[in-house]
Parts: C-alpha cells; structure tokens; sequence
C-alpha cells in the first residue's frame, strides 16, 4: 500500500512547518498502534503555546497585551475529549485535502475518485475523518533551551477517506484567533489587512465557481486595513472565503496582518502557499469553551494558509496533486508583537 507520511513542526516563535512525502510500502503493512492522547506545552518568556497530539490541535496561546496582562488568543475547550467531539475544528491540523472537494469527487489521468462527503454532497476538511480527528506521534519534543520545539507525524494510508497515489494534498492550520482573549468577545471590531488582490467567489454551497476576481470594490477588499465588521452585513453570513494572495505561489509572503486596538495586540502571517481562507467563525453556535464561556459567532477568525479550494475540479487554480517521491512543503510563520 501507498502511505503518506505528514510531519507538523512549530517554535513557540511560532514557525510551523508541514511536510508530507509519497512513498510506496508493500501491500498488507499493518498499521502502527495509536499512541497516548497529551497535552505538550511549550514555553519562552512571556509566551507559551500548549499542543494535543490529537489533530495536532493548537489548544492555547498564551501572551501579554499592552497592560502587560496574560491572556489566551485562541478559542478551544478545556478537555482534550471535547476536541475528540469538536465539530468546529478548533486549532487542528486539517487535511488531507483542506477546506471543499466540490460533489466529494475527481477525476485524475482519467479515473474518477468518489470521496466521503460530510457537508451535504460535499468533502470538507478531509471527510468525516480528516487529519483533524485522528492521533499523531510526537516525535519531537524539547522544552528545555532557548528553541523549544514539537513535531508531530502522522501515517496516512493509501485509500484514506478515499484518496489515492497521485493524490491531492492541501494542509491547513485550522486554529481560531481572537486577539482580545479567548473570552472577549467577537473579533468584527479587529482590524485586518489581507496581501491578496483577487479571491476566488463561490456558489451557494461555498464551492468555487472557477474565477479568479479582483477584490476592488467588493467587501472582501482588505488591500488597506478594515475592522472585520465594516462591511460584514454585506454578505450573507460572513466571510469564509479564499482570497489568491499576491507574489510567488511556492515563496514565503506576507498573508495579512491583524491588529486589536483594545488589547494592542498585532499577530502578522507569512506563509508560502497560493491562497489563505479568511473565515469569521459564521458557525460557531452556543460552543461551551475554555472556562465555561459560550462561544458565538464570529468568536474567533482564521486565516487558513493553503492552495485554492475545490483545485482537482478546476484546472486554471494551482494543482494540488501529488506525485509518489514527491513532497509537499507548507510553511507558516506567525508574529505577534503589541503596539501602544
């Protein structure tokens, strides 16, 4: 059998890294006993991130705002079995095929490939069991210098929900932030600037329709920094769209850069991939979260880095596809620092 091997890589500086490589086993090969679901923490200076190998979940980020008060930017629960239930996909790791597979299918050198549908006809996040859902090895862990790291890995087998040799890969980091605090509130009144001047729009179901459009005059125009809720109520219930980011699609850019004015709290994304999910968390309803506190819509925003939505339909978007022998690299770079 096929299996593809994924690594997830972070610094609390916060650099993650993730790396996937095509290789060929011989058919049959048993597949290794799960190890323990944990909890990782990883600290420097004021700063600290805590991890759950379950979905390679982010599951805190823990920072100063500009009174110099602690606080936690990133939604989530305070058991690691709720994120075994979560629906939202708080903080995990997504894939193998991030964000839709427009009517669960494609068709490669000329075979069709039936996937898992788990939103209405459609593949979402990998299927009913994506990266997000299962237990990753660590095989990584240092806390004790001035590097402190983590790497998780994780063994997907040919035929995974679907997917096969030749397959499509898109990861993507699916962690919720609110730069007011977990608790705060919602995020409409936090400032976005987004390094993309076109986005691909999508039909009813938010499946791309195959154009590649300008952002100009259209609320999805954040060329210049808007609070998020500036031109909200102009769409229908928020943003959860792709925007095709400016530069190289396979060289590390700028993606957006967030500020909330209450906290000062500044968090800016580079990333190396071709397009970045901006999504407002529309869906979040009544969650009970960290501390018992009810999340709601638009809790949270995230700003997932990866390739076009729905690419094994629409030739004319970056490919997807992966060959045997070959890797797929995705690297993220998150800075947070505060201003007055």
């Amino acid at each position: 059998m096929e299996k593809l091997s994924v690594l997830f890589y972070t610094l609390v500086a916060i650099d993650f890294f993730l790396v996937a490589k095509q290789l060929d086993f011989v058919h049959g090969s048993p597949p290794k006993e799960a190890p323990p679901v944990g909890i990782y923490e990883l600290k420097k200076g004021h700063m600290s991130v805590k991890f759950t190998n379950w979905g390679a979940s982010i599951i805190s980020l823990v920072l100063p705002d500009k009174y110099g008060n602690m606080g936690d930017i990133t939604l989530g629960y305070d058991s690691v079995k709720d994120y075994m239930n979560d629906t939202t996909y708080f903080g995990g790791v997504v894939g193998r095929v991030a964000n839709r597979i427009g009517g669960a299918k494609f068709t490669l050198n000329g075979t069709e490939y039936k996937l898992k549908a788990n939103e209405g006809k459609n593949m979402l996040h990998g299927g009913p069991k994506g990266y997000s859902d299962v237990i990753w090895n660590v095989t990584k862990y240092k806390n004790d210098n001035d590097h402190p790291s983590i790497r998780f890995s994780y063994d997907s087998h040919d035929g995974e929900e679907g997917q096969k040799k030749y397959t499509p890969v898109n990861l993507a980091q699916h962690t919720y932030w609110n730069l007011g605090n977990h608790d705060s509130g919602d995020i409409l009144s936090e400032k976005i600037l987004i390094f993309a001047s076109n986005y691909t729009p999508v039909d009813s179901e938010l499946i791309p329709t195959g154009e590649i459009v300008a952002v100009k005059g259209t609320p999805y125009d954040f060329l210049e920094p808007q609070t998020i809720g500036s031109r909200i109520k102009e769409l229908p219930n928020g943003y959860d769209i792709n925007y095709a980011l400016d530069g190289s699609p396979n060289e590390m850019k700028r993606v957006a850069i967030v500020k909330d004015k209450k906290s000062g709290r500044v968090m800016e994304l580079s990333a190396n991939q071709p397009g970045v999910q901006f999504y407002t968390g529309n869906m979040i309803k009544d969650v009970k979260g960290k501390g018992g506190f009810i999340y709601k819509a638009h809790a949270g925003l995230c700003l997932e880095t990866q390739g076009y939505p729905d690419s094994v339909n629409h030739p004319n978007f970056p490919s997807q596809i992966i060959a045997p022998g070959k890797y797929y690299t995705h690297n993220m770079l998150f800075k947070f620092s505060i201003e007055p």
